[in-house]
This record gives structure tokens, sequence and C-alpha cells, in this order.
């Protein structure tokens, strides 16, 4: 039997319409984000498999363009260097594929995102340490209870849903309000 479009729908609406609970922390990030570029810093993004995805389509947006053409803002996915990926996860242990290269990249005042449906991702919540030992706002693009990483982030944005791909949806969709809140108030147009 198929999925009722209609029922996927009403779960996709009720998901979206919890974001608004969600006003004081988004506000939060984009000051934290605001704050990281205006000091010359870079925004990080990691998460593991379509999280993954969108920390890189976060990236692409961000040093791209959005919806308006400007000045690319200095944005990198952790997620998208298979060798850096598999020497670190061959050498470290796949718990430090993020970290790692955020000890060796980031700087005090930078940013990380860290994107995950469940919150109890073990190599996000080593990558969180390690920002913590360096001075780099956390934020948590989370979902369900926000699990482990709700609890230490600096900023945690926890989606109220319970389904995956329900969770995904609004990841993406605030992902796009971040960059839109920064084309909308941008100095690098």
């Amino acid at each position: 039997m198929l999925p009722d479009l209609e029922k996927a729908l009403h779960q996709h609406q009720a998901v979206m319409a919890g974001l608004l609970e969600l006003q004081v922390p988004v506000n939060k990030a984009i000051d934290a984000m605001r704050e990281c570029f205006a000091n010359g810093g870079t925004i990080y993004a990691c998460g593991n498999g379509g999280s993954a995805s969108d920390a890189q389509h976060f990236a692409a947006e961000l040093t791209g363009r959005f919806e308006k053409t400007r000045r690319g803002y200095p944005a990198v996915a952790l997620t998208t260097d298979t060798s850096a990926l598999t020497a670190i996860a061959n050498d470290f242990g796949f718990d430090r594929i993020f970290a790692r290269q955020l000890e060796s990249l980031g700087r005090k005042g930078d940013v990380v995102i860290l994107i995950s449906t469940s919150g109890n991702s073990s190599n996000l919540m080593e990558t969180c340490r390690q920002a913590q030992a360096q001075g780099i706002t956390t934020i948590g693009l989370l979902g369900r209870d926000g699990g482990e990483l709700a609890k230490v982030v600096d900023v945690a944005l926890v989606v109220p849903g319970q389904r995956t791909s329900r969770i995904q949806e609004a990841h993406i969709f605030l992902l796009h309000h971040l960059c839109e809140a920064f084309e909308a108030d941008n100095p690098y147009v």
C-alpha cells in the first residue's frame, strides 16, 4: 500500500508549525553567525548521512549564493574531503573525523553547526568537545528530544518531531532561513 500523501503533508505541516517555538534560539544562532562573519571567522558544518548532505548544501549556499548575488561567506562542510575523512578515521577513529579537521582549521570565534536528527552521534559529540576547547561556538540542529548534544551545545535548535524524514525537512528549512537572514542584512552585497 502506498503512503498517504495527505497524512504525510499533515505530519510535515505539524512539524513546521512547531518551529515557531524556536524563534529565540534561531535568533541566537543568527547573532552568533553574524558575529563570526563580522570578525572574519568561518562557519563549519557537519553531520552523518542525510545530515552530511545538509551540511554541504548549507556551506554551498553561503559560499556561493542563496537567492542574491553577493560576495561569498566563508563556510566549510567538514563532510566533503574523502581523503581527510578516511585518513582520520583510519588513524584516529571514526569519532574524530570532524573533530580533527576542526582542530586543524578552526579558530576561536568561528561557528560549527552540528546536524543530527537524534542528537546522539558520537562523532558530533567529539566535535562539540573539540570546538568548545578551541573557543568555537556550537550550534546543534537537532531533532526528537535533542539527545546528548542539546545538553552541551551553545545554541540548540531542536525540531519538535519524531520521524527522521520530517526532522530533515525542517532542518533544511531552518538552514535556508539562516541563509535568508544573511542575504536580507548582508554587508557583502
